[in-house]
């Protein structure tokens, strides 16, 4: 009779699987399931009497069946198990109610099978919903993309426009010499103090203090971003130095020490990234202060452009160069946490419902979570 079976198996195949793709999560075709409720609820109450099985569903309609079982398991195995069942109640050639003895018979397993039934409702519900929500998130990627790419746009065209009026007009220079005339004593050393707000040492100390801060509060993402930000920003800033090679202005003697080139400013366009991305996040933390918190993001980034100019180590388009481009490159390490951060969120959603360890968490989620 075995025999018998094993041939039908080889000539039929009782199970088929059709999503494997997900760890711990696999969705299977099974032959004689479709319009047969009786083995819709054999198959439901054997697989849920089995180790390592979390849940599972078996639709009489379509003849899927979805199982969610441990990491352990493979979902050959699983398959191999659904075979099993099948054979067993065709062996026994038993049909059964739909409303079935085992309530009157067994009424704890019937207790806890309806309780898992609601359960991977809920699960299907919250896979279906993340799927979902990565969908919309990949819409958001496109517009995240044509949105970077219009900023981007009307940032260079401002900057190109700048400039070309500012040399064809000659301002870069009058308006360098027209702040000359408000030098003083006092506020030399004002303007001393704010520049040094820009300084590569006094950036660097703010990034370890926002990061360290992120990471005590478990705010991993952000973290990350913040460095990609400040190093993508600083490396930037010194292969465009590099590659224009502009001098810097001579019209008056220094009271600092800087560098040889000049376009763009580093000062102005790695302190729109720092304190732009410090000022995000604050207004992201305390809403009813936003309007506060970006006014004086804004003052304090103007003010260093500002003390460039004042110290005349830079010209105009440096300061508007740096802010361009810098401003650029916030805004897309800002799209991209807000991504990363959207997909962490319905992946611990997906997570929490489905009840598993951290080292059981399926691939796609691991991939996520990361």
């Amino acid at each position: 009779m075995g025999t018998h079976f094993h041939n039908l198996l080889n000539q039929n195949p009782l199970v088929r699987a059709i999503h494997t793709a997900v760890k711990g999560r696999a969705r299977y075709k099974v032959n004689g399931l479709s319009r047969s409720e009786s083995l819709k609820r054999y198959l439901e109450l054997r697989l849920s009497k089995e180790e390592g099985i979390g849940q599972v569903r078996a639709n009489h309609d379509t003849g899927n069946v979805l199982v969610l079982f441990h990491s352990d398991f493979s979902p050959n195995a699983i398959a191999s198990l659904l075979e099993r069942i099948v054979l067993d109640y065709r062996k026994q050639g038993t049909k059964l109610p739909v409303r079935t003895a085992y309530i009157s018979t067994a009424p704890e397993e019937a207790k806890n099978l309806s309780i898992n039934t609601r359960k991977l409702n809920q699960l299907t519900a919250s896979v279906q919903k993340q799927e979902s929500t990565q969908t919309h998130v990949k819409k958001q990627l496109e517009q995240a993309g044509s949105q970077l790419i219009l900023v981007s746009g009307t940032a260079v065209s401002t900057l190109v426009l700048c400039t070309g009026l500012l040399h064809k007009y000659g301002l870069d220079e009058r308006i360098l010499l027209a702040i000359q005339k408000l030098h003083t004593p006092l506020l030399d050393r004002i303007m001393l103090g704010i520049t040094s707000f820009g300084d590569p040492v006094f950036l660097v100390l703010i990034c370890l203090a926002l990061q360290t801060g992120l990471l005590y509060h478990n705010r991993r993402t952000q973290a990350i971003t913040l460095s990609i930000a400040a190093i993508g920003a600083v490396s930037l800033n010194c292969f465009l130095k590099l590659l224009f090679g502009r001098a810097r202005p001579d019209l008056w003697n220094w009271i600092i020490d800087v560098g040889q080139h000049s376009f763009p400013s580093g000062h102005a366009m790695v302190s729109i990234v720092i304190y732009g991305f410090l000022g995000y996040i604050l207004a992201k933390e305390f809403p009813q202060w936003r309007g506060r918190i970006f006014a004086l993001t804004v003052v304090l980034i103007v003010a260093i452009g500002f003390s460039r100019l004042y110290l005349g180590v830079h010209w105009p388009t440096d300061v508007v160069a740096g802010y361009a481009v810098g401003l650029v490159w916030l805004i897309a390490c800002i799209k991209r946490m807000e991504l990363r951060e959207k997909y962490y969120s319905s992946a611990k959603y997906l997570y929490t419902i489905l009840g598993l360890t951290h080292s059981h968490k399926p691939d796609k989620v691991q991939t996520i979570y990361a």
